[in-house]
């Protein structure tokens, strides 16, 4: 695909742009229950190519670009017509001027991981076991599950001199835990890894059969009015989401987002935990070429740095990092069973949890939550959680037990006072 492209932006003597090559060998397994229902294996190439052309407007000068994708399938003269249109397009897209990132051919980069080495069939074998080895119930099961393999090699190259490229491996699926008594429910789950870790697996399959067992038994919704809040694993993610948002050039560039490093996110009088972020480097390179590598976002609340492209950083005069997707939270002061000795209302479930990372607000509809009064612990459903970080982050608090994912690793669990649930 590499001198297709290159050929096509020669012969329309084309001066810049970027290209993201990624050739994906994959495999997928598809079970209901516990019998393999299909297999099926796959190898997908693409070359997102990004086309820039300079103009002037106005005596000012500006940076258009268009985006296309080919494919190694296609023949000369359709890689060329879809140059040809790319460049047509970028001249009506009014960008002002910025610079892309520089560098050099490098060599390979192998991203380490306890997946290397292994071929896709034994990453599938170890994960489909660590996920069946605790489906032993009757009334509860594993309904279907869904798990996809992948080696995955992208190549870089843009105009200014980079070309880079690195192979990863992954593995990522969902499933569908099912109680038929008292009544008959079930809950959907997803997972990714960057390494063999079975043991995480196993763990979310055992917890999400115990949970949709009390989620049969839970059949009244809670009362309206304002609770201490637990939540954990992928929606305290969810939640960091806002100040991954909040501090990248992307937003504060466009002044959607006041952030500014050195500033105090949190404001002040902070009574709760100061938040200690690290955004971290999942790739080696970004899609632009970058290299990446862990970056301190937040130390004791106070704002490090303004991450993200190139374009926007050159707008700011910032450092362009890249894009992440991973980030890496220090561990809290309680422990979860500190947060529970006082009434509270653990949601685990939620149809839906958002983050608006604009207004701060944050919320979804409950499925399934234990409500502590006091005395005895609680099952419910249904109701509403809503609440705002940006007036809940003085007092909140993170525990001491952590969760790791493919693109989070910080504290499992996080407490907030005073968030407003309706209910029944």
């Amino acid at each position: 695909m590499r001198e297709k492209i290159l050929q096509a932006i020669r012969k329309f003597q084309i001066e810049t742009y970027l290209v993201t090559e990624k050739t994906v060998e994959g495999a997928e397994l598809y079970f209901i229950k516990k019998e393999l229902d299909m297999r099926r294996m796959k190898q997908d190439a693409v070359s997102a190519v990004t086309i820039y052309r300079d103009f002037e407007t106005d005596g000012k000068k500006m940076r258009g670009s268009a985006n296309i994708n080919i494919f190694p399938e296609m023949t000369q003269e359709e890689v060329d017509e879809a140059v040809k249109g790319a460049y047509y397009a970028a001249s009506f897209v009014k960008n002002p001027f910025f610079e892309l990132p520089k560098g050099k051919k490098e060599n390979k980069v192998q991203v380490k991981s306890t997946l290397c080495g292994k071929s896709l069939e034994e990453i599938g074998d170890a994960f489909v076991k660590a996920l069946y080895c605790v489906d032993v119930q009757e009334d509860a099961f594993i309904n279907t599950a869904e798990f996809f393999m992948e080696k995955t090699t992208t190549a870089i190259y843009n105009s200014e001199g980079i070309d880079v490229s690195y192979e990863k491996s992954s593995v990522n699926g969902e499933f569908v835990v099912q109680c038929i008594t008292p009544q008959d429910v079930e809950q959907y789950q997803e997972f990714a890894y960057d390494d063999l870790d079975t043991e995480a697996l196993t763990a979310q399959a055992k917890e999400a059969l115990e949970r949709v067992c009390d989620r049969a038994r839970a059949i009244e919704a809670p009362e309206k009015g304002n609770y201490k809040l637990l939540l954990s694993g992928k929606n305290v993610r969810t939640l960091i989401d806002f100040y991954m948002d909040r501090s990248s050039s992307g937003m504060v560039y466009p002044g959607y987002s006041s952030y500014q490093a050195g500033m105090d996110v949190q404001g002040e009088k902070v009574q709760g935990e100061k938040l200690n972020i690290t955004l971290h480097a999942s790739n080696p390179y970004s899609s632009e070429g970058i290299p990446m590598k862990d970056l301190t976002l937040l130390k004791e609340g106070e704002l490090k740095a303004i991450h993200g492209n190139a374009r926007f950083a050159y707008y700011l005069g910032v450092e362009p990092t890249g894009i992440y997707s991973a980030v890496k939270l220090d561990n809290g002061t309680k422990t979860l069973e500190e947060m529970k000795k006082e009434p509270y209302l653990y949601v685990v479930s939620f149809s839906d949890f958002s983050m608006d990372s604009f207004s701060g607000y944050f919320g979804g509809e409950i499925r399934l939550a234990y409500l502590f009064d006091g005395e005895k612990v609680t099952p419910v459903t249904g109701g509403s959680v809503s609440g705002n970080l940006l007036e809940l982050q003085k007092d909140m608090a993170f525990s001491t037990e952590r969760y790791k994912d493919k693109d989070y690793d910080g504290p499992f669990a996080v407490e907030f006072h005073g968030v407003a649930v309706a209910g029944k």
